[in-house]
């Protein structure tokens, strides 16, 4: 009797990915496909008529790192007639920060890569900044915008459809671009809405610091 045996089969590798792919309710794998199939579609449709430098304009256009320096220098600036923004302001520089460290944390527990067609031209600060889940410039043009409406320390009426209207450009340009996909950006623009009315409630110290 032949008592040799066949060596045993190898198990197959489980990456993270599969994992997710065959943990994650159905539900959500179809809105994932959905969302994936959306978003290239839309960043090829608008591949050869927009130009890539108008959507690069917005991007910069919303970065944090021009947001927060010169409203931060506005509101340490001497007495000047940019007092009328200190009320304004100190809400606004805290928001700013709070939505940075949301999104980071969201980012981080989500863990959602980027599109695989994101063209290698960002400029990357932080680790996090290669998760895609949710929109931090969305979530920074929404804020602002909401800002603008929650606020009751000066009239930005004659300002507010220019500035949604940036806020809705350069979200809609994160999906264009290739940086996004669609859900990524609607749950950005929702976080910063939230963010605008938190930060013009709750978060106006300016009476204890000037």
């Amino acid at each position: 009797m032949d008592h040799s045996s066949s060596p045993p089969k190898p198990k197959p590798i489980t990456t993270t990915k599969t994992a997710v792919a065959t943990t994650s309710p159905p539900l959500l794998r179809r809105l994932i496909s959905v969302d994936s199939k959306l978003s290239l579609h839309l960043h090829t449709l608008a591949k050869p008529l927009l130009s890539p430098s108008l959507l690069l304009l917005l991007e910069l256009s919303a970065d944090f790192r021009l947001f927060f320096p010169l409203s931060l220098s506005l509101l340490l600036a001497p007495a000047t007639a940019a007092d009328r923004l200190r009320p304004f302001l100190v809400p606004f520089l805290l928001g700013l920060l709070l939505d940075l460290a949301l999104v980071g944390l969201l980012k981080i527990l989500v863990r959602r890569s980027r599109p695989h067609y994101n063209p290698n031209n960002m400029s990357v600060a932080v680790s996090v900044d290669h998760f895609s889940f949710p929109s931090g410039h969305s979530s920074r043009v929404f804020f602002v915008a909401a800002s603008f409406f929650y606020s009751s320390d000066l009239d930005f009426f004659s300002l507010a459809t220019a500035v949604w209207a940036w806020a809705a450009a350069t979200a809609l340009s994160r999906v264009l671009l290739g940086r996004h996909f669609v859900v990524d950006v609607l749950a950005g623009a929702c976080l910063g809405v939230l963010e605008a009315l938190f930060a013009f409630r709750f978060l106006r110290f300016e009476k204890f610091l000037f």
